[in-house]
């Protein structure tokens, strides 16, 4: 990028670099979220006391245990 190009496009592009940081920090925080033990725990905890209370079938809960589980262990 030459010289007057970059003075030029530089307003433009770094809001959109800035953005895309953003959205990176907030993707990793997501991912440190979902694989800490203790909110897995949690989630596991929630769905079988919503299995107890019959507010989801057995099929519900082992799709839901299934998705909680391979989200703590995707990368």
């Amino acid at each position: 990028m030459g010289l007057i190009s970059g003075i030029f496009t530089w307003p433009l592009t770094l809001p959109v670099r800035g953005l895309i940081r953003l959205a990176e920090l907030i993707q990793e925080q997501v991912e440190r979220e979902t694989r800490n033990p203790a909110t897995v725990r949690r989630k596991l905890e929630e769905i079988e006391a919503m299995r107890a209370a019959g507010e989801i079938s057995e099929e519900d809960e082992r799709q839901a245990v299934e998705q909680v589980l391979r989200m703590a262990t995707r990368r």
